[in-house]
This record gives structure tokens, sequence and C-alpha cells, in this order.
């Protein structure tokens, strides 16, 4: 089976910064026809050039991701460019802390709908279109998602349970769908990942010095790793060589997981 993608259309939720960008790119690099798609429009042209849409297999799309008709607009500007979508990256995630104990805070809720549901309703759109344009094909798999979770699903931080909640949140619906799908050939997976330079650890070096040497002290690899030292998970998992796996949760923390202590932020 081959690790191609040159020729796929893929849509990359969260691709104005991080680890939905690196992807993104990567794909491009690859030969895929891609739609870079974030809330965030200013960040957008800014990473990828305001002539970003004259290059032929490159499209970028603003929106709100949390309400149906962006994500049908998404669909409609993918269709409308590159004529189909065989690959969804959901990359659009959010971290932010949580006080456990206050009733008021709404950080749970927030990132259910950020991190979750807003993937799954992605998923579902894209999951249609998939279906209906490979009508009178008869390949088993007409269509990959990989939805870009974190290894704080399995570990617990008393700041971050709104975060936990929602990546565990993601990771069994990443399971769920992939049973669903499977009899209309399209495969679901996720990449989990920790102790990765993205976009919100980079934030959280800049206000706690000390969670670098943190990291790499609870990381086996010693490192932190490259935003696109995700992407060739993601390729694999997008690409013919993994066609008999959906349903898996792929870790890319160098080891971080085997000893991480509750100490220490998942990012």
């Amino acid at each position: 089976m081959s690790f191609s993608i040159s020729g796929k259309t893929a849509i990359v939720t969260g691709a104005a910064n991080g680890v939905g960008l690196a992807i993104g790119r990567h794909f491009v690099a690859m030969g895929a026809n891609v739609v870079f798609a974030d809330m965030d429009e200013k960040a957008l042209s800014e990473q990828m050039g305001q002539d970003a849409d004259k290059e032929e297999n490159v499209r970028i799309f603003a929106g709100d991701l949390r309400k149906k008709l962006t994500i049908a607009n998404l669909l409609s500007a993918t269709v409308d460019a590159f004529e189909r979508v065989d690959i969804l990256v959901n990359a659009s995630r959010q971290v932010m802390t949580t006080d456990p104990l206050d009733p008021d805070d709404t950080s749970v809720d927030e990132l259910l709908q950020q991190n979750a549901l807003t993937a799954m309703r992605v998923s579902q759109a894209v999951a249609r279109r998939m279906i209906k344009q490979a009508e009178g094909e008869t390949e088993a798999n007409i269509g990959a998602i990989v939805n870009i979770s974190s290894i704080a699903a399995r570990r617990t931080h008393p700041d971050l349970l709104a975060y936990s909640v929602s990546s565990a949140a993601l990771d069994q619906m990443t399971r769920s769908l992939a049973v669903a799908l499977a009899p209309h050939g399209i495969r679901v997976n996720a990449v989990a990942f920790g102790s990765v330079m993205s976009a919100s650890l980079k934030g959280s070096l800049k206000d706690q010095d000390d969670v670098r040497e943190a990291i790499v002290d609870n990381t086996p690899l010693h490192r932190i790793a490259s935003p696109g030292e995700v992407s060739d998970a993601v390729q694999y998992l997008a690409s013919d060589a993994s066609a008999f796996v959906t349903g898996q949760i792929i870790t890319v923390d160098g080891g971080r997981t085997l000893i991480d202590p509750a100490a220490v932020s998942a990012h």
C-alpha cells in the first residue's frame, strides 16, 4: 500500500497555526489539494499569504465551524475548488484552564463544543459528501477522517479538567464514528500528541519558564517535538498505507504517557 496522498483533496481545520498549520503545509508538499480552515482570518492570511487562493492546490477558508451554516459553506467551497473531498483532518482545538470548584466555570461546556462537538459535526457533513461522491465506485476505502487529540485524554491535571474531558470525548467519538462509517468505506482514526510545540504549549512557555524543563524531563526521548512531527502520522492514517486501520488512537508523545506524572500539564 502507498503512503501517497498526491492528488487527494483534504480539509484541515485549525490550520492557522501550530499543528494544524504544519499538517496542512505537509499535505501540500506531498501533492494534496488542501483547504486551510480556521476562524482566525487574520492569522490564516498572515501564515498563507494574501495570494494563497491563487495557488493551484491551496485554498483558505475563514469561519466559525461551531455554526452549521459555516460547515456547509466550507464543504461547498472545497467542492467548488477541487470537486471532491477525500480527507478530513479535525485539528481545530482549544486549551483553557478549569476551576473544578467554581459552579460558574463554563470551560467544560466550551471545550466540549470546540474540541469534540464541532469535530463531530464537520465529520458528519464531510462523510455524507464522501458517500455521495463515491456512488458507483467500487473502491473499499472512499475517505479518511483523522482527529487531532491529546494525551490529556488519559492523564489528569487539576487545572485541565475541561481539556481532558473534551479530549477523551473526541477519542471515543473517533471509535464510535469508525464503527458507524466503516460500512460506507470511511475510516476514522486519531493522533493524540504530547510534548509537541503546539500553539497552546508555545503560549504556556512564554508565561511559565519552568514548563519546558518539566516537559523535557518527563519525556523519555528528552525533547519537545516540532508540530511537523505529527504530520507523518496523520499522513499515514490518511493514506492507503493504513487501509485496514480504523478506530485507532495513535500516540505521538516521545514516550511521555509511559511515565507522565500528574504534576506536568498534558500539552
